[in-house]
């Protein structure tokens, strides 16, 4: 008995670290990785389309974490509530603008060979060809050729011709030209994008009827900038809010929708310089040194007097609060730490005010009909002492005592129980809120994308096709002409330029021999 011994496998010889970079090379600017690095994309975009973002809204930002006490750290510590300036967003970002230019670039050198290039000649059995046709022709065999390639030249197509036996023919080289427009313009979306996140910045501020802005990094409520942006840079310009002009509709299709939003605004470009009066609308920002000045919300300030039990008067000023709902049923905290003793209220705020017992104090309308303020007010340590930072928008009651609820209509004064003092609600004001950015790639970005949207359109419109001309003495006399064209692109109708062309050379108007299948 004899056994047979298999010979040993041969082992792979290792990678190696440069062939392992040689390879995760081209999985990363591979077709497929780009779109899936495309759509990854997407799909982390979605956080800062759902969650308000710190860079647009950061007062919701803020309403929105006292609202989610379980989940709001937690989504803050991801970086969920400013999405597009976090590091996995950043990560995917780079990945594909490095995918996309692996994809790209040496297309670029392909099609530029390509262009160079004269068609390839003609099949030696153009029958076998997917659309194809054949005549007799009286003329002789360069005759033929020649009216051809003349043809050929006059609808455009690129022609090669050999003298004597064919005619090549190809056109629809705008297709790849339109598809690389469209990728190229898409890396320069990204540069611009880039640019606008390196070297822009942008803010949002709250500002009330009557007071100003200045543009220096202590008048924020928010602001961000580009890794290369310093605050000591900012443009010295400032504006003063003069008026605020909102108006509802009120009929009953569109009952509470704005009809008119805009801001009357006193504009200096620099300090001393000359006052410009301007009008700042929604889609009319104020183009101020660079930056463009945008108006993204409103709401209302009650104007009240706090008075503590001596008499003294411990606050007196706007105090801002924040719409709730669509009728502006608004929140607010009023704040006395120096009153004796120290004294907060928290406040609702209800421009045309209601009261059910199903819904309990609310809001029917968003414009001052019958504006109300109902108080609840609170006495004791409020925990500023230890220095810990607090929202102006909260108030910490947990070593506080209530004293009592009450409700109130301009020019009424509540005198707080056992003679701890009084506030009064003394008229009504509106504030209006800015985001004031810098974005210095918008232009790349906005010309980048009209020239993505005109290469997809000629990539998606032109058709990529070839097509030849062979002539031979017929037997019986006369030039034998064959004509056969084929397709480069999907979905490309090539029978059309054989019947057209066989007819401009004398052939009968419809002549095809399909090949067999």
């Amino acid at each position: 008995m004899t056994t047979q011994q298999q010979a040993p496998e041969q082992a792979l010889p290792p990678l190696g670290s440069v062939g392992f970079l040689r390879w995760l090379w081209r999985q990363l600017t591979s077709m497929r990785t780009a779109l899936i690095l495309l759509f990854l994309l997407a799909v982390v975009s979605i956080p800062g389309s759902i969650l308000p973002q710190r860079g647009t809204n950061p007062l919701r930002v803020d309403q929105w974490i006292e609202e989610n006490p379980a989940t709001a750290p937690i989504l803050d510590a991801l970086g969920f509530f400013d999405v597009y300036a976090s590091p996995w967003f950043a990560a995917v970002y780079l990945l594909l603008f490095i995918s996309l230019i692996g994809c790209v670039l040496p297309r670029v050198g392909v099609h530029l060979r390509a262009l160079r290039t004269p068609p390839p000649r003609a099949p030696r059995n153009l029958n076998r060809l997917p659309a194809s046709g054949s005549f007799v022709s009286e003329l002789t065999v360069d005759e033929v050729l020649t009216s051809a390639a003349g043809q050929l030249r006059q609808g455009h197509w690129r022609v090669r011709s050999s003298e004597g036996e064919w005619v090549a023919a190809e056109k629809g080289y705008w297709r790849e030209t339109g598809n690389l427009v469209f990728h190229l313009s898409l890396i320069l979306v990204l540069v611009g994008i880039a640019v606008g996140g390196l070297l822009g910045w942008r803010g949002n501020v709250v500002v009330r009827e009557g007071t100003g802005f200045s543009n220096t990094l202590t008048q924020y409520d928010a602001w961000g900038a580009g890794r290369f942006v310093s605050a000591d840079a900012l443009a010295p310009f400032s504006f003063t809010l003069e008026d605020f002009r909102v108006d509802f509709e009120r009929g009953e299709a569109q009952r509470g929708a704005p009809r008119e939003f805009e801001a009357d605004l006193t504009y200096r470009a620099a300090p001393g310089g000359e006052e410009v009066s301007t009008t700042v609308q929604v889609n009319e920002p104020l183009i101020a040194s660079g930056a463009k000045v945008f108006l993204v919300g409103h709401g209302y300030a009650p104007h009240v007097i706090v008075r503590d039990s001596t008499g003294r008067v411990v606050f007196d000023d706007t105090v801002t609060f924040l719409p709730q709902d669509g009728n502006f049923t608004s929140t607010g905290v009023i704040k006395a730490p120096d009153a004796e003793p120290a004294l907060g209220f928290n406040g609702l705020f209800l421009p045309t005010a209601a009261l059910t017992e199903e819904l309990g104090p609310h809001s029917v309308f968003p414009a001052p009909d019958y504006p109300g303020l109902f108080l609840s007010a609170f006495t004791g340590d409020m925990g500023l002492d230890d220095g810990s930072p607090q929202s102006v928008y909260t108030l910490d009651t947990s070593g506080m005592e209530q004293i009592g609820l009450e409700s109130l209509l301009p020019g009424d004064v509540w005198t707080l129980p056992e003679g701890q003092g009084s506030i009064e609600f003394v008229d009504l004001e509106r504030w209006a809120s800015f985001q004031i950015a810098h974005d210095p790639g918008k232009e790349l970005a906005l010309g980048a994308s009209l020239a993505a949207m005109i290469g997809l359109m000629v990539s998606l419109f032109v058709r990529r096709r070839r097509i030849w001309v062979r002539a031979q003495p017929a037997d019986d006399g006369g030039t034998l002409v064959h004509v056969g064209a084929l397709a480069r692109s999907e979905g490309t109708d090539v029978e059309s330029d054989v019947v057209d062309l066989m007819s401009r050379l004398g052939g009968p108007d419809v002549s095809q021999e399909r090949a067999p299948q």
